[in-house]
């Protein structure tokens, strides 16, 4: 048997530990051979000399990402530990330091993903990124935070972040007051993100004077957007001319990013979503990069990308049933066509 004593006081036990011990239990679950012990800022492992070493270089690892990132999902949390479902994460990735803006009171914002990260570098070498994924993935907030970077280090003069006004639903019609507060229950999403990065009195300044823009997408029509960082959200609810739309707006000092979530489309059902043709011929072109995020860069509760999942399971169920339907449906008109055929011969 081995002992070995290591100490939280360089990071936040709440952080290592997790609420109500969530973390905790999920690092003895993942060495059900030792003995793990917490006191105060202390972790007691006893066990086989082997099993002691391989926990102690994960809580070493986890220990150096908090220090450097200063939170810690639990999604992440498993990652390090090795999570067998999830994939262990690189150790490359726990120590790397990707600060990509600095918000209020010195909070940090960093890219947490492998695909976040990917959205950063490719950023800096191409004017257009599509970052398609499912809900939680951080295609937003990553997009907001390189774009709230690039008008503090001044490459371009304002944010313009903009979405399709589209019901997810609800009725549009329903909502109290004109329809700018009709409009801003939609965009929430990019005002948090926002509330996140810039302090509150500078923000005001930059919306008041339209250095940071909000709208519709259906505003965007007829504008040149230059100087300016781009952010189109929710582009799955584009329709093929929303988006030609609005591609062809980008000035030549401008840059773009459109994100979205393919699974999710809210159009009506004769209208398709121009995301996927976008993405699919615009490929191959120099100065366009793609970022595909997935349940991996589930950022959210440990649980969303479980529930991704289930639903990309029944959509392939509902997929194969339609499919399994039709056969069935082709095969009894090919039997009923034969007797027809028979008389004619």
């Amino acid at each position: 048997m081995t002992e070995a004593i290591i100490n939280l006081e360089t990071v936040n036990p709440i952080e290592f530990f997790g609420i109500n011990n969530s973390k905790f239990d999920l690092l003895k679950r993942k060495f059900p051979l030792l003995k793990i012990l917490s006191r105060g800022q202390q972790i007691k492992l006893s066990g086989q000399p082997d099993e002691v070493a391989v926990a102690q270089g994960k809580i070493g690892q986890v220990i150096k990402y908090l220090e450097r990132n200063g939170h810690l999902s639990e999604n992440y949390f498993s990652r390090i530990l090795g999570d067998e479902e999830q994939g262990e994460a690189p150790v490359e990735d726990v120590t790397n330091n990707d600060i990509l803006v600095f918000g209020p009171n010195g909070k940090v914002i960093r890219a947490k993903t492998a695909n976040q990260k990917a959205m950063a570098t490719v950023s800096e070498k191409n004017d257009i990124i599509f970052a398609i994924g499912p809900a939680g993935t951080g295609k937003t907030y990553t997009a907001v935070a390189l774009a709230v970077r690039a008008l503090k280090n001044k490459a371009v003069r304002k944010i313009i972040l903009t979405r399709p006004a589209v019901e997810a639903g609800e009725s549009l019609g329903f909502l109290p007051g004109d329809l700018k507060e009709k409009i801003d229950p939609y965009l929430r999403p990019l005002y948090d993100a926002l509330d996140d990065m810039i302090p509150s009195d500078k923000l005001n300044y930059y919306m008041a004077n339209r250095i940071i823009e909000i709208a519709p997408l259906a505003y965007m029509r007829g504008r040149t957007l230059d100087n300016s960082f781009i952010i189109l959200d929710e582009a799955q609810n584009a329709t093929d001319l929303q988006l030609k739309m609005f591609l062809t707006r980008i000035g030549s000092s401008a840059k773009a990013i459109i994100t979205g979530d393919i699974t999710q489309v809210d159009l009506p059902k004769n209208q398709k979503s121009g995301l996927v043709k976008a993405s699919r011929i615009l490929r191959n072109i120099e100065g366009i990069a793609h970022i595909e995020l997935d349940e991996e860069d589930v950022v959210r509760h440990r649980l969303v990308k479980h529930i991704i999942r289930a639903y990309d399971r029944e959509q392939e169920r509902e997929e194969q049933r339609q499919d399994d339907y039709k056969s069935k449906k082709d095969g009894k008109v090919r039997e009923e066509q034969k007797p027809d055929e028979q008389l004619k011969s």
